[in-house]
């Protein structure tokens, strides 16, 4: 078997999946899957429908290419504000997109009237986060432009919280998005579909005991892919944390002497060393590195530690017998070390647990849910 590689439990993102919608549905809350991670990983994402979400999100129109090849045809929306570069694939391969510049918007509107299509417009509030956004007092004369513009149709607002500050959302920020939506809709109009609250970051509050208001969607990932609370990295009760799992071969073994004392010529090197060496140690190393993954982001087997990383080598001491040349060892990643993994061109992914052997009715755009089997 090849190394390094990903090995995935679609089994266990399958209940993963059951298990947010499960506890969402009685909120009035639908779940929307975010596959950027896994870079629209066709049997991955059907694993996730399979579970139960009502549509599927990502950043990446080259990923959404990706699902629409494979027979994907359930609701996919852009979550990155689209590029004036790519309307015309974005409306269409996407049936919405969350947008925050007004030249944007029309744009794709002009995309969509020569595609003969209705694009969904979702509006992104600036709501503490800092990233995208537009700002709360400017939203419903936004939402009134839109509304002007043919080839295009206003579906509704989201935020985003937790991902540039890390910050989870208050209470009152989630009411003060409640209030906005309610605004819109008393300017412009048309009912809102999707009143979206936000990410993983977002489901202490949802599953809160306060009220959850307007919010009708989330955008979820990390809770799915990795069954973690984004902000604390906290398990989430009752889902997996283990449905993907890294694992790299062993190339070289040995004791090591303490360094030499040597000049170095460049002064940033002391500052990488993950630990200092004061004597002697044992150690492996592994064929991977900063190439294939977010090294400080995984996390180390039991009995061992990161010593460093080079581009293409992973250097852990371990304080348990030594493992041989050829032999394998296994990591789990957090969120950054999966994305930067699933995008690797030199990590191969290997499917475990049950893969789907055709496409779910679910993924081909039904709205039945299929039970775990």
């Amino acid at each position: 078997m090849s190394c390094p590689r990903i090995e995935v439990d679609l089994s266990k993102i399958r209940v993963n999946t059951q298990t947010v919608v499960r506890r969402l549905g009685p909120r009035g809350i639908g779940v929307t899957a975010v596959t950027k991670a896994v870079c629209g990983h066709p049997a991955i994402a059907k694993a996730i429908l399979d579970g139960g979400a009502l549509g599927l999100t990502d950043a990446r129109i080259n990923n959404v290419q990706r699902l629409r090849q494979a027979g994907i045809t359930c609701p996919v929306t852009l979550i990155r504000t689209p590029m004036l570069s790519q309307v015309d694939e974005v409306v269409q391969f996407c049936e919405a997109s969350y947008n925050t510049e007004i030249a944007v918007i029309a744009a794709l509107a002009s995309a969509a009237i020569r595609k003969d299509k209705v694009h969904g417009i979702i509006l992104m509030v600036e709501m503490g986060d800092r990233r995208e956004g537009i700002l709360p007092e400017n939203v419903a004369e936004v939402a009134q432009q839109v509304m002007t513009m043919e080839g295009v149709a206003l579906t509704g607002i989201g935020a985003n919280f937790a991902c540039l500050s890390g910050i989870a959302p208050s209470a009152s920020q989630m009411a003060s998005l409640c209030d906005l939506a309610n605004e819109v809709e008393g300017v412009c109009g048309p009912f809102l579909k999707t009143v979206s609250g936000g990410n993983s970051a977002n489901l202490p509050w949802a599953l809160g005991d306060r009220t959850t208001g307007r919010i009708n969607d989330l955008r979820l990932g990390e809770a799915i892919l990795l069954g973690v609370d984004p902000t604390s990295g906290d398990q989430i009760g009752g889902m997996y944390t283990d449905a993907f799992t890294l694992v790299a071969e062993v190339i070289e073994t040995g004791v090591k002497p303490a360094p030499f004392p040597i000049a170095l010529t460049d002064p940033t090197t002391e500052r990488l060393r993950t630990v200092t060496s004061r004597g002697a140690s044992a150690r492996m190393i592994l064929a991977m590195g900063h190439q294939d993954t977010d090294i400080l982001g995984l996390s180390m087997p039991v009995g061992s530690t990161l010593i460093g990383a080079t581009s293409d080598h992973l250097v852990i001491g371990t304080s348990r017998s030594m493992k041989q040349v050829g032999s394998e060892v296994r990591f789990q990643m957090n969120y950054n070390a999966l994305m930067h993994a699933m995008a690797a061109p030199d990590i191969e992914v290997k499917l475990l647990g049950d893969p789907p052997t055709r496409l779910s009715r679910r993924a081909q755009g039904k709205v039945e849910h299929l039970a775990l089997v």
